[in-house]
């Protein structure tokens, strides 16, 4: 689907998502606003507005975004895909080079050996691990390169469920994330691949990517539970790496003097091997 069909179904999306004006009794067949209501709200003309709602309008200007995000209630991930969309579509799909993480900081997350610590890539590729991160989530270096995706982790592997007990929340949010990237990078071949394969093998991610949420990971809390040492709730923080596009450092933390404490420390003891992180493919 081209970036203009993208931009209007995320528009329409948007408009059915958002209350129509307080006072307007008049029986809808659709939820959310009318066309006319948004193009009041955003001061544009009813006109204009349908047709980027069709795909037969180009860029709109800066200015009609920022009005588009207000009437939307948009968040800084919603304002910033709605940036994406409307950006000119690319003229065929492009096949991205492989990413590589410095040795430097495979060095520094292999020191972390109180900490799970991973980066992620492009489509939620994992880049490199530690060996806490292997023991607590999966370990990535047993699997086939083109299966080093978080995304497809969490859908695909049963254990993924286990691990999560809130495991609907975390799945929602990253097929947020996927999409966030989507929008930046609608031609990226593999992105293709991997939306394709989870649309085919899971119901639920199709759900999912079909209600077109966006959403930015930077920092909140997970409650897991691991089958050797049981429940850990664990905060994390998401770092982007200066100088590497598209890499961001994940560390998850604990709270001092926590059961999730004790027990993230017990895992460290019982997954600690000689290989501390992920080879790059």
């Amino acid at each position: 689907m081209g970036k203009r069909s993208d931009l209007g179904e995320f528009l329409r999306r948007c408009r059915a998502d958002t209350p129509p004006l307080v006072g307007d009794e008049t029986a809808r067949r659709v939820p959310g606003m009318r066309r006319e209501e948004v193009a009041h709200l955003a001061g544009v003309s009813v006109d204009y507005y349908t047709r980027l709602e069709q795909g037969r309008h180009s860029s709109p200007s800066e200015a009609v975004l920022d009005a588009l995000a207000r009437v939307f209630g948009l968040d800084q991930a919603g304002r910033a895909h709605l940036a994406d969309l409307s950006r000119p579509a690319g003229r065929r799909p492009v096949e991205t080079p492989p990413q590589r993480v410095r040795p430097a900081m495979r060095q520094m997350i292999a020191s972390m050996t109180d900490h799970p610590a991973f980066v992620i890539g492009r489509r939620t590729d994992v880049l490199a691990s530690n060996a806490l991160a292997n023991a607590l989530l999966t370990d990535w270096t047993k699997l086939p390169p083109r299966h080093r995706n978080y995304t497809r982790w969490v859908f695909l592997d049963p254990a993924a469920r286990q691990a999560y007990l809130d495991w609907e929340t975390v799945a929602a949010e990253v097929v947020g994330t996927l999409r966030l990237y989507a929008g930046r990078n609608p031609d990226d071949v593999r992105l293709n691949e991997l939306v394709g394969e989870l649309t085919i093998k899971s119901p639920d991610f199709r759900t999912w990517w079909n209600d077109l949420q966006v959403h930015e990971r930077t920092h909140g809390t997970k409650r897991m539970i691991h089958p050797a040492v049981g429940e850990i709730t664990i905060r994390y923080e998401a770092l982007s790496l200066p100088g590497d596009d598209d890499q961001t450092l994940f560390l998850y933390t604990t709270d001092p003097g926590s059961r999730s404490h004790d027990n993230l420390r017990l895992l460290a003891l019982w997954g600690r091997e000689p290989a501390d992180v992920t080879a790059n493919s």
